[in-house]
């Protein structure tokens, strides 16, 4: 087996560079052996990541377990939470690029012959596996894993989490929860470390790593501070040993098998929007590039059998104690959703299929023939409002905003609208839009979890429709339209609403419409003037010039 390392570790020539990895304590019998990178994204400041040196401890040792030498390399991370509505959610997305482009470096820098990476949160994990198929060589992925959910006083009623707080805040404006309940939920919401308790991005993703076949099973379920969390981490640092004997390479795991059976899976669990966003660019990144048309028609082929926080009551901790995203698969296989030429990390899909998935329980998980829905959670929209399309978690829109026609309310930026609806002037029956927030508006494509939240916690989720060119939270609910394609900043129709213009929201009929004539709709477009960048210099002026639309995944080729 040829290893890459022996670029910096073999021959005569190659003494400088033995003498470095010396100074880092290597042994001349160390030498001899695989130089695998441990990529982590270890930090103090986002909850999901702060357990990760011990995640990282344990890699380490089962690397060193199965004949490797591990080397700990470190990224950046941006809490979503942390960042949301403010300046900082301009870089959250951006991140993305940046960790793809930090693995590239330092993996191909140090001629690495594997690695494994550990993530937890939002973008580290699409820009890590961005970074695993530029580089190409044998890799594994296993996360810090999801926060346990938190309790409610005295342990009665359901379980509280980070998406509760967005939610009360606004609630508290609206006088319907006291400072003094937010006050307890501030303190219990988030019990400690790990991604947030919901079917939220970060675990999305996580869990699309085992669908992808890049991550062993329980990747993301298995909670972040149960001890079989860090025997998962020892098994990704073998695993990724017997990867690189094999010569099995993310390219040969992440193809348009793996791509089909990831988006089989989204549609089923209910998760986070982002997830279209980055599959998307990482089906670019892999080679099998996939479309909006793609998305809509796994959604109408696919049955929706999750219903987790925020879509519903339950905590992603339940799915975890009916055996995690392999029961999904299971339920997928006995429709034949599944492509059976998918390679993972466990061998075939076949062999996964027979050695790691049970049947669903019927409640947490419904079976395949007794689906929530026999469309998947996700719904992609057109019409001329959206002519590449837009998104909606389908799943936690109230049946009452299927189909919505009400008078634009317009925004140019996220706190534009923030400041309207806190303070009452959006009313039952508007359609807030929020726009100049997309890839290359924005830019950096603002999430609006907290003008959702803020609607929600109005009263007005079953009566207010909102659609941006930016995206939302997978903590995101109702009638919240993202992704909206072109964005207004590249001249899309968005761009075009006047206040006060009819706008119908058809979600059953994959529609977004502006009700206006023809003529009228023609000459807004020959007049329209986008405004100049928001941002000259620094990172997000380097984004926006380099960007691609949101329907193209946002990305950065």
């Amino acid at each position: 087996m040829e290893l890459r390392s022996e670029q910096v570790r073999c021959g005569v020539m190659r003494a400088p560079h033995r003498s470095l990895l010396k100074a880092d304590g290597v042994t001349d019998e160390e030498m001899k052996r695989p130089l695998v990178a441990v990529f982590n994204s270890r930090n103090d400041i986002i909850p999901g990541h702060n357990n990760l040196d011990k995640i990282c401890e344990a890699v380490k040792a089962g690397i060193y377990m199965a004949g490797g030498v591990p080397f700990e390399i470190s990224t950046i991370g941006v809490c979503d939470g942390i960042a949301m509505n403010h300046e900082g959610m301009h870089y959250s997305l951006v991140s993305r690029e940046v960790i793809a482009d930090s693995f590239e470096c330092a993996i191909q820098g140090h001629a690495f012959d594997a690695a494994v990476c550990i993530p937890n949160c939002d973008k580290i994990v699409p820009g890590m596996l961005l970074g695993a198929l530029r580089v190409n060589i044998p890799t594994v992925f296993v996360s810090g894993g999801p926060m346990l959910p938190g309790k409610q006083r005295g342990g009665a009623g359901p379980t509280t989490d980070l998406n509760v707080l967005f939610d009360g805040a606004a609630q508290v404006q609206a006088g319907t929860m006291t400072e003094e309940e937010l006050k307890f939920h501030e303190d219990h919401a988030c019990p400690g470390c790990g991604s947030c308790s919901g079917l939220f991005t970060a675990n999305s993703m996580n869990c699309l790593c085992e669908a992808l076949g890049i991550a062993l099973p329980g990747n993301g379920t298995i909670p972040a501070v149960y001890a079989e969390r860090i025997r998962l981490a020892k098994h990704a640092g073998m695993k990724v040993m017997e990867l690189l004997e094999k010569d099995v390479r993310p390219r040969d795991i992440i193809g348009e098998a793996a791509i089909h059976n990831a988006m089989e899976c989204d549609m089923a669990f209910g998760g986070s929007t982002n997830t279209v966003l980055h599959l998307t660019a990482i089906a670019q990144q892999a080679g099998h590039p996939i479309t909006m048309d793609d998305w809509d028609a796994a959604s109408a082929r696919t049955p929706h059998l999750l219903k987790l926080q925020p879509s519903g009551p339950r905590p992603l901790l339940d799915l975890y104690e009916v055996g995690g995203v392999p029961v999904v698969m299971h339920e997928l296989n006995e429709l034949g959703l599944l492509d059976l030429n998918a390679i993972t990390v466990m061998g075939s899909m076949q062999e996964y299929l027979d050695t790691c998935c049970p049947a669903a329980d019927g409640e947490v998980c419904r079976t395949h023939d007794n689906p929530l829905s026999p469309q998947g959670a996700l719904r992609v929209l057109h019409g001329n409002l959206a002519p590449d399309g837009g998104i909606v978690k389908k799943a936690a829109v109230d049946p009452f905003m299927m189909k919505h026609t009400g008078p634009a309310r317009v925004f140019n930026s996220e706190e534009e609208a923030c400041a309207c609806i806190n303070s009452g002037g959006i009313n039952p029956g508007d359609v807030v839009v929020i726009r100049y927030e997309g890839p290359k508006g924005g830019p950096g494509m603002r999430e609006m979890l907290t003008p959702t939240s803020s609607i929600c916690g109005m009263g007005l989720s079953s009566s207010v429709a909102l659609i941006t060119d930016g995206r939302f939270s997978g903590a995101t609910k109702g009638p919240a339209i993202g992704h909206v394609s072109p964005e207004a900043a590249a001249g899309g129709p968005i761009g075009l609403i006047q206040e006060g213009d009819s706008i119908t929201v058809d979600i059953e009929g994959g529609q977004l419409n502006l009700n206006i004539s023809d003529q009228e709709f023609a000459a807004r477009q020959a007049a329209f003037v986008p405004p100049a960048p928001k941002h000259d210099h620094g990172v997000l002026a380097k984004y926006a010039r380099m960007v691609s639309s949101a329907d193209k995944g946002a990305f950065v080729s």
